[in-house]
């Protein structure tokens, strides 16, 4: 296998791991076994679970960063982008849900350096969730409201998701993006 999928692997079995058992409770040695490698070997593509971490944030961040980055912002409407921007971020319920819960839960556990590099990218993200309200207030799609406030309660509604969803529920995450989303954009009032 070659260095860079075997590195991802790890990375993906070490983010399911976080998440059943947690951080804290997940050894190397557990590691290596759950990936098929000899301790030694884990440490030839990793220099410890420290650096396993920074990887699992940066796989996260740099999903969604790519993701906001790669729709046209010229075919689509604000309204649009912002409702496929709900279902990034919920899809990664389904298709990264050890990634999530290490995010939200183990940013403190990064070394200093290393939660500079992911405050930057996930400031980045916010910037461009930012951008799209803001482009639906200027031409009119969506009320005037504060851009900032309304990207922060966003991320408040999709990122605290994952403490509840389930996949194979009652609704499959782009139903729940898609029942925020509308939450969103027309409340609860009558």
């Amino acid at each position: 296998m070659k260095s860079d999928a075997r590195r991802q692997e790890v990375v993906s079995k070490a983010a399911e791991l976080f998440d059943q058992a947690g951080y804290y409770t997940t050894n190397m040695s557990e590691l290596a076994r759950a990936v098929g490698l000899e301790k030694p070997t884990l440490y030839h593509y990793f220099s410890g679970k420290d650096e396993i971490l920074f990887w699992i944030h940066e796989e996260f961040i740099n999903h969604l960063i790519e993701k906001g980055e790669s729709r046209d912002s010229s075919t689509l409407t604000a309204t649009a982008e912002l409702e496929a921007t709900f279902k990034d971020l919920l899809e990664l319920m389904d298709s990264h849900r050890g990634h999530v819960r290490v995010f939200f839960e183990h940013g403190r556990e990064l070394t200093e350096e290393h939660q500079s590099t992911i405050r930057t990218k996930r400031d980045k993200y916010q910037a461009i969730v930012q951008g799209i309200v803001e482009r639906g207030i200027k031409e009119k799609e969506f009320r005037d409201l504060d851009p900032r406030l309304v990207t922060l309660a966003i991320f408040g509604m999709c990122n605290w998701s994952y403490q509840w969803y389930r996949s194979g529920g009652a609704l499959q995450s782009d139903e729940i993006a898609s029942f925020f989303f509308s939450l969103l954009l027309d409340g609860l009032r009558v």
